[in-house]
């Protein structure tokens, strides 16, 4: 440990076991999480609207007796609107504005295409119909997850919106429901944690239920959308937030510190990372941190993430900082190097790419237009963003001729009989032509 952060280097005989190690977040004190999140989503189902409004009332601090008052009528979100200070409200809109051009790009269209014998083979977009938004309530507020959220949502044809965030103590943030009437949420409601992802998933007399759950949220939520997967979709299990920072000699010490702190801000189990090959950085950067934390209002929690989950990792040269960064697969990687697109371009994992040292995350997380909804924990390895896609099912389309039933049938029938599945070959074979039944 040097100072406030690890100090790790790629030379190091037990290099690998100590990132390892280092990325290694969760664990065994997460199964008590476990348990107490499935016997919430145990009692909802069962119960319904009794215990979520018990649990509400316990977590949230909420004393109601009806499940119905945890509905927002949708005049309030609309005055929440029209009460917004405006040059916020002015934010927010072109947050919105932003966001809606950048996700319009990404929205898919049905196609198919014809063969000689008159087959029609293609892919029908079809947008889900009802999607569930939670959107976190507890050490912050978070307009812009309703904005990405909702607007994707909205770009891919949604039918309905329902969203969900907590109010601890009953206090509703009014920028949180400006963004919801403005991006297009048809129905609010005040709840969260374990039982506000259970209610989606199965339903209560109140809330309805949903076809997938999507955003982000915190140990308990992530932890109950991935046991209620399969009752309905999610979008991923996004644990805390992550940056890496690949950095060189023209890096500024304190951009690169700033942006170290907003990710370690969010929670104490966020991490923050750097890897650079040049060692005087690494010290140029230990120093910024020192300096600069005892401005940030935040320091407590920011001093608590970098200590046990952020790192500077200084490596031999760029390409082993491209194959570390690679292996950290992280949900936010920005590229402070002289040449950064060049950089950008052999980069394999990783969530969101923040290319030169203008690009600053957090303004990704606002309003440069791609979504900050993103695969964690190493999940960009193997997940994406999320999407308009993510709000669209695609259904294969086959419509066969009479002709190509002939030909299909032939050679469907060949594979279903080598795989002793005769019912399948008969049901192919009755579409042949009977003039050529003696090859059946």
């Amino acid at each position: 440990m040097s100072g406030l952060i690890t100090s790790l280097n790629s030379g190091d005989a037990d290099f690998t076991h100590q990132l390892d190690a280092l990325l290694a977040r969760g664990g065994e004190a997460d199964l008590e999480v476990e348990a107490t999140v499935s016997g919430i989503i145990d009692e909802v189902r069962r119960r319904g609207d009794e215990a979520l409004v018990e649990f509400t009332c316990q977590f949230d601090q909420l004393d109601i007796s009806d499940a119905a008052a945890l509905e927002l009528p949708p005049q309030r979100l609309r005055s929440a609107l029209d009460q917004l200070e405006p040059e916020l409200r002015s934010a927010i809109e072109a947050s919105a504005a932003r966001i809606k051009a950048y996700h319009e790009y990404q929205k898919q269209e049905s196609w198919h295409y014809e063969e000689e014998d008159g087959t029609l083979l293609g892919q029908q977009v079809t947008p889900i119909e009802r999607v569930g938004l939670y959107v976190p309530g507890g050490k912050a507020a978070y307009p812009s997850s309703v904005l990405m959220t909702a607007i994707p949502a909205v770009v891919a044809g949604v039918s309905e919106l329902v969203m969900v965030v907590p109010t601890p103590g009953g206090e509703l943030n009014q920028a949180v429901l400006a963004a919801a009437s403005l991006s297009g949420v048809d129905r609010v409601f005040t709840v969260g944690g374990a039982q506000a992802i259970a209610a989606l998933a199965f339903g209560t007399k109140t809330l309805p239920r949903v076809d997938k759950i999507v955003g982000p949220g915190n140990i308990y939520v992530a932890t109950a959308k991935r046991q209620v997967f399969g009752q309905v979709g999610i979008d991923m299990i996004a644990g805390p937030s992550e940056i890496v920072v690949i950095c060189d000699q023209t890096a500024d010490p304190e951009w690169v510190a700033m942006d170290l702190f907003a990710q370690a801000e969010h929670d104490e189990r966020a991490q923050s990372i750097v890897i650079t090959p040049v060692p005087e950085l690494a010290g140029e950067i230990r120093k910024a941190i020192a300096n600069l934390l005892p401005e940030m209002e935040r320091r407590e929690i920011i001093a608590t993430a970098l200590s046990n989950q952020g790192a500077i990792i200084e490596v031999s040269s760029m390409d082993e900082a491209v194959r570390v960064s690679d292996r950290i697969a992280p949900e936010h990687l920005e590229l402070m190097v002289d040449q950064p697109l060049q950089l950008a371009r052999e980069i394999r994992n990783a969530g969101a790419l923040f290319v030169g040292k203008f690009s600053a995350e957090s303004l990704g997380d606002y309003c440069a237009g791609p979504n900050h909804v993103l695969p964690t924990a190493g999940t960009a390895r193997f997940s994406s963003p999320l999407g308009v896609y993510d709000f669209q099912t695609r259904s294969s389309l086959i419509m066969c001729s009479e002709q190509g039933a002939d030909h299909l049938g032939r050679v469907a029938s060949k594979v279903a009989r080598a795989e002793q599945l005769t019912a399948h070959a008969r049901s192919a074979e009755l579409r042949i032509k009977r003039n050529n039944s003696d090859e059946r």
